[in-house]
């Protein structure tokens, strides 16, 4: 066997091996009993386009293409899951805090407007996902929708990041250490515990 037979060969039991790594699917139940559509209004046709072009990432149901049985395309594709859940989950939306709620309906808004969801890698692969100008508009009014029925639900500051409600404002932990850098107790009690000074007798000069 010459040297390209082995290299070939080699390339073949490594890709046999890959196949042994098990995955894990995420294919759960969508909608769930906490989807987006139980808190806020969502039309069959908003449903629709979620299912498309949405839920493959963003789900706890995704449907995964017939190449997805093979390592390593597994893997790419197990990493866009993943990191799409963890960015924004549809069936895990009412979990949110009301202003992560918000924030995400609001960064629907935007990729959508630019184009920069569904990513353009998806949509190579799966044309259905490509939504037209009417599906944006469906979307966009849906999104609206969220954001303004939460205006009217919750206080204007729920609905910030708690970080942004008063920038520059210590946390807890930050405010005990300043009180204790600073409290006049604390500088008598780190007085308190000084040692007190040790006085040397003169040394007599001969």
């Amino acid at each position: 066997m010459n040297t390209p037979q082995k290299v070939l060969v080699g390339i073949v039991a490594c890709f046999a091996l890959l196949q042994l790594i098990p995955s894990q699917y995420n294919q759960g139940t969508s909608p769930s009993s906490k989807h987006v559509s139980t808190l806020y209004p969502t039309s069959k046709t908003v449903e629709q386009i979620l299912v498309r072009a949405c839920n493959d990432c963003h789900s706890d149901s995704t449907v995964y293409p017939a190449y997805a049985a093979f390592q390593p395309l597994r893997w790419w594709i197990d990493e866009h899951v993943e990191e799409g859940t963890r960015h924004l989950n549809f069936d895990a939306f009412a979990d949110y805090a009301p202003y992560r709620q918000f924030h995400k309906i609001e960064e629907v808004l935007e990729t959508v407007a630019e184009g920069e969801m569904p990513l353009k890698s998806y949509t190579y692969m799966h044309e259905h996902a490509r939504l037209n100008e009417t599906q944006k508009k469906e979307l966009r009014y849906w999104a609206e929708g969220i954001l303004d029925s939460m205006k009217r639900q919750y206080p204007a500051d729920s609905l910030v990041h708690p970080k942004r409600r008063h920038p520059g404002a210590l946390s807890e932990k930050q405010q005990e250490k300043a009180a204790s850098v600073f409290s006049p107790t604390a500088d008598r009690v780190s007085k308190s515990c000084k040692p007190p000074l040790q006085h040397r007798a003169p040394v007599p000069v001969d």
